[in-house]
């Protein structure tokens, strides 16, 4: 069996001939190293030119000019060659059509142009201006920046002459040879197209695993996929079409070891013929065919199966199949070059490359070196290392299992050896399979489980994170993450964070609405409802705010779920905005967990939403269970400090008083410092009380993440809610009824107290709705209300509300002297009480002074953030490898590090 047409030696050979003016159309591959070989004055230079992009053309005269502002400068030839190789190889590894222009008449000055050719698995090209000498000397003459000895051009066209029949074993696969200026004059160049480039065919496909010879398992499979079957005469299947369209495609191993090997080729054949499938060689096709040939091969691994079920057939149909294995291209890129298939599998670097390395990596993969116990080849397992942008679909080494890892699914299962035929069906990535009807053969070694189809291997890498990174985000576009951020990232991570399989979000941080200039107030609905307006957003939500703790949940429907779908088996797992785990006690991690399980079970958003998993972001409570000792360094130790100095200093300037001392400023403002202590106290304590176990315990989802195969948080907010609420109604009770929102007064203690002495304990169900309002912005009733409810909400002890676009993300218009942009996801509004918390009991005699807060670099922080984690959805949802998802989740991160006011 011969290697890809693309790669065949000798193609387009020319023969010495007359010259001739007939038009010559000169055959070159769409990526591939041009060399053009003629003598000084041959029309190299113009040839280029005219045929080529003036990008595509590496000159050596113009490297020559680089490097010493002479391109006539001979002493710096060799400097320039340095140039020439090194854009050459450049342009090579980008997949780029390149030309080479020098006289290259010399095999030294082409063998390193081929072996760069060969590093990159391009083909090499040359093309030959044979000019004849006088013609050359005649031209170098006339130029008069080009004056060369007399003896110069003659010898080259000797040594050119010398090479013509010795460019094909130097490495040449395509040579050209133009004979006379005529000739020169009248050829033309016509791109190729490589073999393995179907990008244009988009499909649906069936990729179809190794079938070795289970003709019965292969016509079970494409019925159960949907495919009618065509019979001829004596009833054997000859073709198969799918009724919606779709396309067959076969990963290799069509042959070898089971009942029929004919009756597989026939129907293979039949469907590629007739332009219902493609297939590419396994190794046991490429050493059939060579056997087939006459060719010396070691029979054995099933090959003497094949040769005596072949032998019973027509010597028509042995030609045909001849034919077939001859013509079988070793890998195709499809879908615009997002999907590739070969038989064992390929890296990055090779896809849509031709070379005999490439080809032997798609027929046998790579292996370490050593032998296993059964005395079988270690195959070095490339997929777990793979981060390439294009599924890699491929068979070769037996698993029991299908499944992805990283970008990449083996679908050999064994199907001769007892396993199953599988076939994936792309893009839904929906494995199909069919059992096998018998063990047709033994096999050399049991399915072993470590192949890289069955396990997750080395998902991540420390390349994957480290250093300076990029992300590019469909919805904000690149998003620069800095060394040092990616260091502090790392530390975190790798210390306290959960396990990376399941941190498939971070939720970002929230900008405040811009600074309101009421009298009295920090932040107020006004600049909120009014900055969305001006973005042209009209429909708003406006959310309760909770005060507790952000809190991601990851929850399974059942003990399986979570390892079918993250590798991780267990009811799931909640975490915080760092990607710590949220609550050391695991237990009590597990009680939440099944709870809003259960909860989910009864709501019907598992079967809705047609998933085994939910992701949700939502706020956990009481503030206490996550920051107590925050509470205890930070605010109790103010509000103590403040307990017990204030009374004594109010004692004291009370003394002074009576003694006739004017003091009435200075006391008044001490009484306003302790009423604002007092103040700052009763704020905190609203959002701490004790709790037991599940008692006491708040979880307010407040959005429904992402779900089997789709990206949740792009639905409208009010669809979340909904869903919120009747995943509350279906949250066990206690006997009590449960508090509806936020309110903190019956928790308030005495003022310096630490906010945990003796609150009661609240009892209630553990999920709790989120109370909202919509707001219409060109509807001043609207927003009026919104505020007034606000004005009640905080009055009341609570923290504030968050205000969204109804559906998000948004952009603005483009127009009125600015661009279009991402408008922010959410803003928060919080109360005066609360914001004591925050800035400090006396807060409000600083208005003035808080009000020039810089609120840009946090609002930029908040939509890059944002960006991130709908990347990180998204990439979850289309089912792509770990380490993807994993990449914009790290970035938000290592966002989170960068100098922030935290207030803000």
């Amino acid at each position: 069996m011969t290697d890809d047409p693309t790669d065949t030696p000798g193609e387009s050979r020319d023969q010495d001939r007359a010259e001739s003016t007939a038009p010559r159309r000169l055959p070159v591959t769409d990526v591939s190293l041009v060399v053009l070989v003629g003598t000084s004055g041959a029309g190299k230079s113009t040839f280029a030119r005219r045929h080529f992009l003036p990008t595509q053309v590496v000159s050596s005269d113009f490297c020559r000019g680089l490097v010493a502002d002479d391109e006539n400068d001979q002493s710096a030839s060799a400097e320039a060659f340095d140039v020439l190789y090194y854009i050459v190889g450049k342009r090579l590894a980008a997949g780029r059509l390149t030309v080479v222009d020098a006289t290259n008449v010399q095999p030294e000055a082409r063998r390193r142009l081929v072996e760069i050719a060969r590093e990159h698995d391009v083909l090499p090209i040359a093309i030959v201006l044979d000019v004849p000498p006088g013609v050359c000397a005649e031209r170098n003459r006339s130029r008069p920046d080009r004056q060369l000895p007399a003896h110069v051009v003659p010898r080259q066209h000797r040594e050119l002459r010398r090479s013509l029949r010795g460019l094909e074993r130097e490495g040449f696969r395509k040579v050209h040879v133009l004979r006379g200026e005529a000739e020169v004059a009248a050829a033309g160049i016509e791109l190729e197209k490589r073999y393995n480039d179907l990008r244009h065919l988009t499909g649906p496909f069936d990729i179809v695993g190794d079938i070795h010879g289970c003709r019965s398992e292969l016509e079970t499979l494409l019925t159960r996929l949907g495919y009618t079957l065509t019979r001829d005469a004596g009833g054997r299947p000859v073709d198969a079409v799918h009724p919606a369209g779709r396309t067959a495609v076969f990963v290799g191993d069509l042959v070898d070891r089971g009942p029929d090997t004919p009756g597989v080729l026939r129907l293979v054949m039949g469907m590629v013929a007739a332009g219902h499938a493609l297939c590419v060689p396994g190794n046991h096709e490429n050493k059939l065919g060579r056997a087939m040939d006459g060719k010396k091969v070691n029979v054995a691994y099933g090959l003497q199966e094949s040769l005596d079920q072949l032998a019973g057939e027509s010597e028509e149909f042995r030609a045909e199949v001849r034919a077939f294995m001859r013509g079988l291209v070793s890998h195709y890129l499809l879908d615009g070059g997002a999907l590739v298939v070969c038989h064992a599998g390929l890296p990055e670097r090779y896809h849509g490359r031709n070379s005999g390395r490439v080809r032997s990596h798609a027929l046998y993969g790579e292996t370490t070196g050593e032998t296993d116990e059964y005395g079988l080849p270690v195959r070095y397992p490339w997929a777990e290392e793979y981060r390439g942008r294009a599924l890699v679909v491929y068979g070769h080494t037996p698993v029991p299992a299908a499944s992805f890892v990283n970008n990449t699914v083996c679908l050999d299962t064994g199907c001769v050896f007892g396993g199953s035929l599988t076939a994936l069906r792309y893009p839904e990535r929906e494995l199909v399979g069919v059992e096998a009807e018998r063990e047709w053969y033994a096999p050399v070694r049991p399915l072993i489980t470590d192949a890289p189809g069955a396990r997750e291997g080395r998902p991540l890498d420390l390349g994957d994170v480290a250093g300076r990174r990029t992300v590019e985000t469909g919805l904000h576009g690149r998003v620069a993450v800095r060394e040092e951020n990616a260091a502090a990232a790392l530390e975190v991570m790798s210390r306290f964070a959960l396990d990376p399989r399941l941190l498939a979000y971070l939720p970002p941080t929230m900008a405040p609405s811009a600074t309101s200039r009421r009298d009295g107030y920090l932040e107020h609905p006004e600049e909120a409802f009014l900055g969305y307006r001006a973005d042209g957003v009209r429909h708003l939500v406006c959310e309760e705010k909770h005060m507790g703790s952000r809190a991601v949940l990851l929850v399974a429907r059942d003990g399986a779920a979570l390892e079918r779908r993250f590798g991780v088996a267990g009811p799931g797992a909640i975490w915080t905005r760092t990607g710590r785990a949220f609550l050391a006690d695991e237990e009590l991690t597990g009680a939440v967990l099944d709870r809003v399980r259960a909860a989910a079970e009864r709501a019907g958003l598992f079967e809705e939403l047609a998933t085994d998993w939910l992701l949700l972001d939502a706020e956990l409570m009481p503030w206490s269970l996550k920051a107590v000792e925050l509470l205890r360094r930070q605010y109790a130790a103010v509000g103590a400090a403040a307990g017990a100095a204030l009374p004594e200093v109010l004692s004291a300037l009370e003394r002074a008083a009576g003694r006739g001392l004017d003091l009435a400023r200075l006391t008044d403002r001490q009484r306003q410092r302790a009423a604002d202590a007092r103040a700052f106290t009763e704020a905190y304590r609203r959002y701490c009380w004790p709790t037991e176990g599940l008692s006491g315990i708040r979880l307010a989802p407040f959005q429904l993440l992402a779900a089997e195969g789709a990206n949740l948080a792009v639905r409208p907010h009010d669809e979340h809610l909904a869903w919120i609420d009747r995943l509350a109604a279906a949250d066990e009770t206690d006997e009590t009824d449960g508090i509806d929102g936020i309110d903190g007064t019956d928790t308030a203690g005495p003022a310096g107290g630490t906010g945990t002495e003796e609150p009661e304990r609240r009892e209630g169900p553990l999920l709790q709705r989120t109370r909202r309002i919509l707001v219409d912005t060109e509807d001043e009733a609207s927003m009026a209300a919104a505020t007034a409810w606000w004005e009640e909400l905080t009055e009341a002890g609570g923290e504030g509300m968050v205000v969204k676009p109804l559906v998000s993300p948004v952009r603005t218009a483009r127009g009125k002297g600015r661009p279009g942009g991402l408008v922010q996801p959410g803003v928060k509004v919080r109360g005066r009480e609360y914001l004591r918390i925050v800035y400090g009991p006396d807060y409000t005699e600083h208005l003035d002074r808080l009000r020039l807060r810089a609120l840009g670099h946090k609002r930029s922080l908040a939509l890059r953030e944002y960006a991130l984690g709908l990347e990180a959805l998204d990439r979850l949802a289309a089912g792509e490898p770990l380490w993807r998802v994993h990449e914009p989740v790290f970035a938000v991160l290592a966002l989170e590090s960068e100098p922030v006011d935290p207030r803000l």
